[in-house]
């Protein structure tokens, strides 16, 4: 067949990224930047890849990615080594559909399997839950700070947990947002209890440092209304000129005096705040223009600083939806619909720092947030990137235990248990379909056997002690130490991963082998067009 090739090419690519002795990959990317990770799908994102079953291959670390967030790198291995033990039954001629009737059984014995081994967990107990965001940091660089690293990840996931009648709803993507500042030492990374958004005050006499401070958010500008277009006025005589400055500056008072009512302290709008007047004067009789620049200042910034409000102008638009659920505020578009219940009050402290060379707004101390900034400190760029993917891993973990709340034990031994169950039901099975079913369960060794490869242990000795541990009664949790490459069992260990994940993975890994397994030629549509016409040429002279 022409798929099993490229398919176990990606997957010997990945294979080395797995387990906590994983080694990382160093990629240039095209803008000659360079990227440095171990994360299955950051790899496959940069590679180029021309052949179309490889394609697909890249694909699914990316559905895996985007629909539980972690073992993007086992489901490539886990499907290239399904493509590879089918490639010995296509040689026997036996037709592809078999095969895949039998991996589709295979399948639904699988899921079957995982949910009989899974055990729940309570996860308002915060040592089970450090243990599980443990073993999925591990097999990342971050592993060296993982006590900090799990911390973070669990507090940002418990910030953002929302329960609305009845279904949670965790959205790390808009709500727990990862700040990376370049300088200081890992260490000092933390998850404030708050917002920081990359902003300075607007006006430099504006409060740097509030307590307890009210919060406005609005979405509308404090300037005039300029013209979409080009607008020209025509004045005919003086005092039309002077009307014209007096209709805007009251204009932009009124805006004032509507947030002024409310007493806030601290102001974020998304758009502009106006700091001068935006009518130029051209004007043919030359000599009195001193009097209309004199007029200028009267504007937005000036009066919300004689009301000692700090403004801070174009915040981007998820920041202020986060500013709104850290600390209650309402999000208002027009500040004459402004309501004393759209005033934040539940931060504790607003304050502006300095951090490296550029300013950061910290909004902090919120009582009961909703959204939270994770605040990365590290040597290089690089680092930065690569402890945010892997911190990104961590919270999908999070998110997901805290959604299907099961446990499997990790380090291969889900795999061994499964590939035992369904060697003992293939020998129910009768007729052809019972080799491919049981091409499955070797195939799902490949986990336990990489783990072991990887810290340089003897692959053969460990993976058969380690089968003839998993025929003993009660040995479900037995895998593969992935620091030392030994025997060891998983739940004494604390690795644990959730069932989505796994649930998942298998489910990617199996329906891409299946799909790449349907094709059985690649046909190119659009490069024999030119032969044939240089064929013509050639023959023609």
């Amino acid at each position: 067949p022409v798929q099993a090739g490229p398919g176990a090419t990606i997957a010997d690519v990945i294979r080395t990224c797995l387990g906590p002795r994983a080694m990382m990959k160093m990629l240039l990317d095209p803008t000659g930047g360079i990227v440095m990770t171990n994360d299955g799908n950051a790899i496959l994102r940069e590679i180029q890849v021309q052949h179309p079953a490889a394609k697909s291959m890249i694909e699914i670390s990316r559905t895996q990615d985007e629909e539980v967030g972690d073992g993007t790198t086992s489901v490539i291995i886990l499907a290239g080594e399904m493509l590879a033990v089918a490639e010995q039954f296509l040689e026997q001629q036996m037709h592809p559909t078999v095969i895949i009737s039998a991996y589709r059984r295979a399948l639904e014995d699988m899921l079957d399997t995982l949910k009989e081994i899974s055990t729940p967990v309570d996860t308002s107990d915060r040592s089970m839950m450090l243990k599980i965001v443990h073993s999925a940091i591990n097999t990342k660089a971050l592993s060296r700070w993982s006590e900090l690293a799990c911390n973070i990840a669990l507090d940002a996931v418990r910030t953002v947990e929302l329960e609305e009648s009845g279904r949670k709803e965790i959205d790390i993507k808009k709500y727990a947002k990862v700040e990376k500042v370049p300088g200081g030492i890992i260490e000092d990374s933390c998850v404030l209890r708050g917002v920081m958004i990359n902003k300075d005050v607007t006006h430099p006499r504006m409060r740097r440092m509030i307590k307890n401070p009210r919060i406005v958010l609005l979405d509308c500008s404090l300037e005039y209304k300029k013209g979409e277009s080009q607008t020209d006025i025509e004045i005919s005589k003086e005092e039309d000129f002077a009307r014209i400055l007096q209709m805007e500056e009251e204009y932009i008072q009124q805006i004032c005096e509507d947030i002024i009512r409310l007493k806030p302290d601290l102001l974020f709008t998304e758009k502009g705040i106006s700091g001068t007047c935006h009518l130029q004067l051209s004007r043919e009789s030359g000599g009195k223009s001193s009097e209309v620049t004199f007029k200028q200042r009267y504007l937005a910034q000036h009066y919300l600083v004689k009301a000692n409000i700090t403004a801070i102008r174009r915040v981007r638009k998820t920041d202020n939806n986060r500013i709104a659920r850290a600390c209650g505020a309402r999000i208002v578009s027009r500040t004459d619909e402004l309501r004393e219940e759209d005033v934040g009050v539940g931060a504790g402290l607003f304050e502006v720092k300095k951090i490296g060379d550029e300013y950061f707004t910290f909004i902090t101390e919120c009582k009961d947030p909703k959204a939270c900034t994770i605040l990365l400190r590290g040597a290089s760029k690089e680092i930065l990137a690569e402890v945010e993917r892997n911190l990104q891993d961590a919270m999908q973990v999070c998110r997901n235990v805290l959604l299907d709340p099961f446990l499997l034990p990790g380090g291969g031994a889900v795999e061994m248990a499964v590939s035992k169950h369904l060697t003992e039901r293939s020998r129910a099975l009768t007729g052809v379909e019972q080799w491919p079913y049981r091409a499955v369960a070797q195939a799902l060794e490949v986990i336990p056997r990489t783990l072991i490869q990887n810290c340089g242990a003897s692959t053969i000795r460990v993976l058969t002690s380690l089968r003839a541990k998993h025929t003993q009664d009660n040995s479900v949790c037995w895998g593969v130490d992935g620091e030392s490459g030994c025997l060891s069992d998983m739940a004494a260990l604390g690795i644990w991963e959730p069932l989505a994940v796994k649930a998942q993975t298998y489910k990617t890994a199996v329906e891409t082998a299946i799909l790449l397994l349907r094709i059985d030629d690649i046909v190119s549509g659009h490069k024999k067009k030119d032969k044939e016409e240089q064929m013509g040429g050639q023959g023609a002279e």
